[in-house]
């Protein structure tokens, strides 16, 4: 779990001055690994996952935000690596490619949305839970989110 100061420091700037319409994009460093993120929906850092990257709430506490890399020194395939992780049972949306899968579900009233991008030995993923009360609220953003999914 590494994340840089001047990458957090940089965001925390970014959210600081945040008005409801802006975005900022957020880089992972060591990895590459940059995405567009609203920086006034996602306002607290609350966490760090595996790999590299950081974990993002809602005032609220209603919808979070996982950005993250992880190694991928074995080259795993996008199918391969997403069965590795056993994911739930009632995947409502699923595409897999050779370079990236997306998978979509509904689990106690949230929508819970995982996209990951494979390139350069590492797993670029965005995973994002809100309610699923306010899907069509949330599909813009969500979209946005995950077509700026990149490693540079």
């Amino acid at each position: 779990m590494k994340t840089t100061a001047a990458a957090t420091i940089v965001l925390l700037a970014s959210l600081s001055g945040a008005r409801a319409e802006s975005w900022t994009t957020y880089r992972i460093a060591e990895t590459g690994t940059s995405v567009d993120i609203p920086a006034s929906v996602f306002t607290d850092i609350v966490g760090k996952p595996d790999g590299y990257g950081l974990q993002f709430r809602t005032s609220d506490g209603r919808a979070d935000l996982t950005v993250q890399a992880i190694s991928n020194r074995s080259r795993l395939s996008p199918a391969t690596f997403l069965a590795g992780k056993n994911p739930p049972s009632g995947i409502i949306y699923k595409r897999i490619t050779p370079s990236f899968f997306v998978v979509s579900s509904v689990k106690r009233d949230k929508i819970w949305y995982n996209r990951c991008n494979f390139s350069r030995g590492y797993v670029h993923c965005v995973l994002i839970n809100y309610p699923a009360a306010e899907k069509r609220r949330w599909d813009a953003v969500v979209t946005r989110i995950s077509r700026s999914l990149r490693a540079d």
